[in-house]
């Protein structure tokens, strides 16, 4: 599914969406303090430990710097963990990189607000 948004590869995870739309060298910054790589983000979406029913991305900002781009917005919606549902507000900034003519995530860092 090249092209697909951000949004839609989390909502319906697979591998080859997850590994087109972020690079090898990910930093993936959780609310909670956890971090992960590449390798164990995209497990954790496609093994089903962690999902997302449903998702809202609201106060967006961007602002690109050469082949590099900073992403801000609040991320609402549901999140599921260990058999477990809940909601969640947080705030994410993301650091996206032009890669070959296509933007991948580099680094993402989300934060209780």
């Amino acid at each position: 599914r090249r092209g697909s948004s951000p949004g839609a590869a989390l909502l319906a995870p697979d591998a080859a969406t997850l590994d087109a739309l972020v690079l090898d060298g990910l930093s993936y910054g959780h609310s909670s303090g956890a971090v992960q790589g590449k390798a164990a983000f995209v497990d954790a979406l496609t093994s089903g430990r962690s999902a997302f029913p449903s998702i809202v991305l609201s106060d967006r900002s961007v602002s690109v710097v050469g082949e590099d781009a900073i992403a801000r917005h609040v991320f609402s919606g549901e999140a599921t963990s260990g058999g477990k549902t809940a909601p969640v507000r947080i705030g994410v900034m993301q650091v996206w990189h032009r890669d070959g003519g296509r933007w991948r995530l580099l680094a993402r860092q989300a934060y209780k607000i």
